[in-house]
């Protein structure tokens, strides 16, 4: 079974340039944050008679921004079948840049939390037209290792988001310093927007339609050609799709959203892949993640090292996802996303057990086991769920409604981050540690139910998936795809 070329690794990790781009925009509000400069220029303020107000403001940024991404999530799926995926990752990437730009030049708070939201727009189209890209070109061997790069790069976006802050915290020109940290934003889309015109087409949405040539051409690229085998493997994964495309042409009433709630195992794939992105947010990262400063400053920890701490958090988060996407092919999806709930449920479960009994004091013990449970939390989480749960959504789904299904899926990922975030500043005012209950319950129920409903997919063609959701008709392609089998 062959394992890609050079050039199908190149072309893997250079869109997933927007990967970086989802991950570095989410985090980067966190450093602006730490950065006083912002703080003053807009008049916020997180403490005192104005705290309100600039709490309001603040859970305003990450509001607009998960709300922009879930309507992102939900658009781009029309524009990915419709326009191509090519065309539509070069749209998006315009969005990012011209989004980004506004948050830069904001003269205004109203300004900036426009450019945030249709930054979330942005980001939300990225975050789900990236790994249905990278799946449609990666082999089946190898998929895990290539798609699970998408989930590396968007936590190197938050690693480097985190250092940037640090860097620019250093800065002593007031203006410079929060600007500088949000134009960042620009670079990854503009590189992938001006790199684009030299990514092939993805031949499985060439296939729908009827661009049969050209896909098949593609896909002879993609594989490495050294002899008769290679070309051979490129007929035959062109002949599944193929009978998977005319499949699905007999089957639904077009493509699109329509098609997606038309059959009974279209439908079990959108809940599985919307399950999947909510239970891996209801471990409680992203509350741990947008709010990590100010859980430092709970421990007693002051001026700059909570952003040293916060940037170094991420980077070791970024390393556990390249373990992550390197394990994945070799102990399966379900599996791995199974260990990963545990253990951030038990990690978690030690911090809010620190912050319990230490928070607020002055016990260096007490606050260096919070933090030590923290790096533990997102070692599993970047170890065992963060680029498995994208790998996993991008494959369950059929050619005819992948934008559609992984679209679905996403948003909850953008649902539960707007659910929990913006919770959490009235949950932690309210009830404080408690809130982590919430985060060490729910990913046990989340075990149980993956372990129950959702089937393993690792090593098989995206074409071969189709039979582990729907048996008959997935015998039925591999015959149009094959030939009937003889008996012995």
């Amino acid at each position: 079974m062959r394992t890609g070329n050079k050039y199908n690794f190149l072309i893997v990790f250079f869109v997933a340039l927007g990967s970086f781009t989802y991950g570095f925009n989410s985090a980067i509000i966190g450093s602006i944050l730490g950065l006083p400069s912002f703080l003053n220029y807009f008049d916020l303020s997180t403490t005192g008679a104005n705290a309100e107000d600039g709490n309001r403001l603040i859970g305003a940024t990450n509001g607009l921004f998960a709300g922009g991404g879930i309507i992102g999530c939900l658009v781009v799926p029309s524009l990915l079948s419709s326009l191509g995926r090519r065309l539509t990752i070069q749209i998006t990437a315009i969005v990012c840049v011209v989004s980004a730009a506004l948050q830069t030049g904001s003269v205004h708070i109203a300004m900036l939390l426009i450019g945030r939201f249709i930054n979330g727009v942005g980001v939300g189209m990225m975050d789900v037209s990236v790994p249905i890209y990278q799946s449609e070109i990666s082999p089946a061997k190898v998929r895990g290792r290539m798609v699970g790069s998408h989930g590396f790069l968007v936590v190197c976006g938050y690693a480097l988001a985190g250092w940037a802050g640090y860097g620019c915290f250093f800065i002593t020109e007031a203006g410079l310093q929060w600007r500088l940290c949000l134009a960042f934003q620009i670079i990854a889309p503009l590189a992938l927007l001006i790199g684009s015109p030299w990514i092939p087409e993805s031949p499985r949405w060439l296939c729908t339609k009827s661009r049969n040539d050209e896909a098949l051409k593609t896909l002879c690229k993609l594989h490495d050609i050294r002899d008769n085998d290679e070309t051979t493997l490129a007929q035959h994964e062109y002949q599944l799709i193929s009978a998977q495309v005319h499949a699905d042409g007999q089957d639904l009433d077009g493509f699109g959203w329509k098609a997606a709630f038309a059959k009974k195992s279209f439908r079990k794939r959108l809940l599985i892949g919307f399950f999947v992105q909510c239970i891996a947010q209801s471990t409680g990262v992203l509350v741990v993640n947008n709010y990590q400063i100010l859980l430092y400053n709970g421990l007693g920890l002051k001026d700059s090292l909570p952003l040293n701490l916060y940037a170094c958090y991420n980077t070791w988060a970024a390393f556990m996802n390249f373990v992550n996407s390197l394990m994945l092919d070799r102990w399966g999806r379900v599996r791995i996303m199974i260990i990963g709930m545990i253990g951030c449920s038990l990690a978690l479960s030690g911090f809010t057990a620190m912050v319990a009994e230490f928070g607020g004091t002055m016990n260096k013990v007490g606050n260096g086991f919070g933090v030590f449970f923290l790096y533990l939390f997102v070692t599993f989480y970047g170890g065992s769920l963060d680029a498995s749960s994208y790998v996993y959504c991008a494959e369950i789904f059929p050619t005819s409604i992948r934008a559609q299904g992984v679209g679905f899926s996403v948003s909850g990922l953008f649902v539960m981050t707007l659910i929990y975030t913006q919770a959490a500043p009235v949950a932690f005012s309210n009830i404080g540690w408690r809130y982590y209950l919430v985060f060490i319950i729910v990913p046990w129920v989340g075990v149980f139910l993956m372990k129950k409903y959702c089937p393993e997919t690792a090593g098989l063609e995206l074409e071969e998936i189709h039979m582990l959701f729907d048996g008959s008709a997935g015998e039925d392609l591999h015959v149009a795809a094959n030939g009937p089998s003889e008996d012995v």
